[in-house]
C-alpha cells in the first residue's frame, strides 16, 4: 500500500488525469478514476514523476491494473478487465488518443494479447501539460486529432473480412475474436450444409450485429428483443425449413445443455424447426468444451469442412420435437 505522502502525490496526479480527460472532450462515463489511471499507466507516470517525463509503454490490460495497484494503491478486481477494456481502452482508441497492437496490426483488439501505446502526437501534448503554452497546443492538437481519428478508422477498416453472403450482398467483420471462423461458417460451412440457405444474422466481435435482416425473422414467428442472446449465425435452410442457430466458439462456450434451453426459448416462436450447431476452428479447440457440448446438437470443425459430429439422437442434422 502506497505511503500516506505518496497517497497525496496519488489523487493529485489522477485529478490532473482527470483534467487533461476533461480537456480533450472525453463523455462523462470516462471522466473517472478507472480511466484517470489507465491514461498514467500508458504514460509510465508514477505519483511523483512530471507530466515532462511521461513515456510510452507498450502496455496489455493486466499490466495497465497491476500499474494501478502498484503505484497508485488502487486494485481492480480482475473480472473488471474487461470494464477497463470495454469502457475506456476502447474509447481511447476511438479518439486516437492510443494505438492498439503497435507492434502487430493484425493481431484481434480483443485477443489476450493485445497490447495499446500512446499516440506519438498525444505523447508531445500531454508532456507539455502545465507548463506555458499548453492550451495554444491543446487546441492544434484537438483540431489535428479529427484527421487522425479518419486514418485510424481506415485503417481498421482495410483489416476487416470480407464475406459474401447466398444472395450477393458483401458484409464486412472486423479482425477481432471469433470472426475468422465466422467467415469459415459463412464460407464453408452454409455451401456444404445449408445449400441455398438464407442468412438472416451475422454478430460481429465488435459491432455485434454485422448483418441482421429482423424482418426475415419475423416471418418465421421470431421477434428478437435481447440482442446479447443471439448465436453468432442464424441461417434459414429454406429447402427443410430449418432455422440453423450457430455458435463460433474461439473464447466463449459452446451449445451446452444451459445454452440450448436459452437458445429455443429465444426462438420459442419459430415456424421452422430448430437446429442447434457449435463451430470450432480445429479439434483441439473442440477437446477443451468435449464435456460441455449438448446431445442432440452438431459440432462442426473447420479444418474438416466437409464433416459433422452428431451428438446422439435419431436423426443427423435435423430439428427435434420437444
Amino acid at each position: 500500500m502506497i505511503e500516506k505522502a505518496n497517497g497525496q502525490k496519488a489523487e493529485e496526479k489522477i485529478r490532473e488525469a482527470l483534467t487533461i480527460l476533461n480537456h480533450l472532450g472525453f463523455p462523462r462515463q470516462q471522466q473517472n478514476e478507472r480511466s484517470a489511471l489507465t491514461l498514467l499507466s500508458l504514460l509510465g507516470l508514477k505519483p511523483d514523476s512530471n507530466w515532462e517525463d511521461a513515456t510510452d509503454p507498450l502496455m496489455g490490460i493486466t499490466p495497465m491494473m497491476d500499474f494501478f495497484h502498484e503505484h497508485y494503491g488502487k486494485r481492480y478486481a480482475p473480472n473488471t478487465r474487461e470494464t477497463v477494456r470495454r469502457q475506456t481502452v476502447h474509447q481511447f482508441m476511438q479518439a486516437a488518443l492510443i494505438v492498439a497492437n503497435p507492434d502487430k496490426p493484425a493481431r484481434p483488439t480483443n485477443s489476450p494479447k493485445a497490447v495499446y501505446r500512446i499516440d506519438p502526437s498525444a505523447l508531445k501534448l500531454l508532456r507539455g501539460f502545465g507548463k506555458p503554452g499548453w492550451d495554444r497546443h491543446l487546441q492544434k492538437y484537438l483540431r489535428t486529432v479529427k484527421t487522425l481519428k479518419r486514418l485510424y478508422a481506415r485503417e481498421r477498416d482495410m483489416r476487416r473480412l470480407p464475406v459474401k453472403l447466398a444472395n450477393g450482398q458483401e458484409i464486412r467483420l472486423s479482425p477481432g475474436g471469433q470472426n475468422v471462423l465466422v467467415k469459415k461458417i459463412i464460407d464453408d460451412f452454409c455451401p456444404l450444409f445449408t445449400p441455398g440457405g438464407y442468412v438472416i444474422y451475422v454478430g460481429d466481435t465488435q459491432t455485434k450485429w454485422a448483418y441482421f435482416d429482423s424482418d426475415a425473422l419475423k416471418a418465421l414467428g421470431v421477434k428478437i428483443e435481447e440482442h446479447g442472446k443471439m448465436p453468432d449465425v442464424v441461417v434459414h435452410h429454406v429447402e427443410r425449413n430449418w432455422l440453423v442457430l450457430i455458435e463460433a466458439v474461439t473464447s466463449h462456450g459452446p451449445v451446452n445443455p444451459k445454452r440450448r434451453q436459452e437458445l429455443k426459448e429465444l426462438f420459442s416462436g419459430s415456424t421452422a424447426g430448430l437446429v442447434f450447431v457449435t463451430a470450432f476452428i480445429d479439434r483441439r479447440a473442440m477437446l477443451k468444451y468435449l464435456n460441455d457440448i449438448s446431445w442432440e446438437t452438431e459440432v462442426w470443425i473447420a479444418e474438416s469442412p466437409t464433416h459433422l459430429i452428431h451428438f446422439n439422437g435419431e436423426r443427423f442434422l435435423g430439428p427435434y420435437a420437444d
